[in-house]
């Protein structure tokens, strides 16, 4: 068994999982993958056991509902958890995070414990975004840190590695976040516990296929847990962040 393990949600992605897994493979062979399927209407569900059974380097995660991007982040990290993965991947399905960036992930990691591919370190790298949504990721970035004075320049992004140490350090049950606010609170856990970060830059590309999930629930969400996090610890223990 491998010691690295990608972790992907899935909601109605049976166009992308195949692609994807392969495209992983050939960049690192040896690596694990692990698909947490919320109950997919599309038949994703089905497709990814179909995938398991061929190849042992696949694994599939079923979960009775949607039940949102946090909740099945945190159904993988506990699943990798206890098969002893050293390292950890976030990684969306549709192609937004190229996997061709996953050793560079390996890498950085040598010298940290959490990893983050930023769409806005030393430039701005995205592709296919309105100029509109653009404004509005980078905006809520600038938010993010304003608020919670956590030095990252792209806190919403969900393209990540942990090491081991850090999601064992941290109390997932008590995560209270679930839309793309969980990967803002992640990493606010992680940096106000003292863990080592650093952030990597990424090419960000819209997805090829399939729809966006986000709404005005998961917006409206973003903007209060931001606060939240902010009065929760305002001092880390320990600030290691490049």
């Amino acid at each position: 068994m491998s010691d690295k393990l990608v972790i992907i949600p899935t909601y109605d992605e049976k166009q992308n999982v195949g692609p994807v897994s392969e495209a992983v493979f050939q960049v690192i062979p040896e690596i694990d993958i692990l698909f947490v399927d919320d109950n997919s209407p599309d038949g994703t569900g089905k497709l990814l056991d179909e995938m398991a059974a061929a190849d042992s380097r696949v694994h599939a995660l079923h979960r009775p509902g949607k039940q949102g991007l946090g909740r099945a982040y945190i159904a993988g990290f506990k699943w990798a958890l206890e098969r002893h993965y050293a390292f950890m991947f976030e990684m969306d399905a549709d192609f937004s995070h190229d996997p061709r960036e996953l050793p560079n992930f390996i890498r950085a990691a040598e010298n940290a414990d959490l990893v983050l591919g930023s769409r806005y370190v030393n430039g701005i790298r995205i592709t296919n975004w309105p100029l509109s949504r653009l404004l509005l990721s980078k905006s809520a970035a600038t938010y993010v840190r304003l608020v919670t004075g956590m030095p990252v320049t792209d806190p919403t992004g969900g393209f990540k590695c942990y090491r081991r140490e850090v999601l064992a350090g941290i109390a997932l049950d008590a995560v209270i976040s679930n839309g793309y606010s969980f990967q803002v609170e992640m990493t606010h856990l992680a940096w106000s516990k003292g863990f080592r970060i650093r952030e990597i830059p990424i090419t960000f590309v819209d997805r090829r296929s399939g729809y966006s999930k986000m709404s005005a629930k998961i917006f409206r969400e973003a903007m209060w847990i931001v606060w939240k996090l902010a009065f929760r610890s305002r001092r880390p223990e320990s600030r290691n962040t490049s």
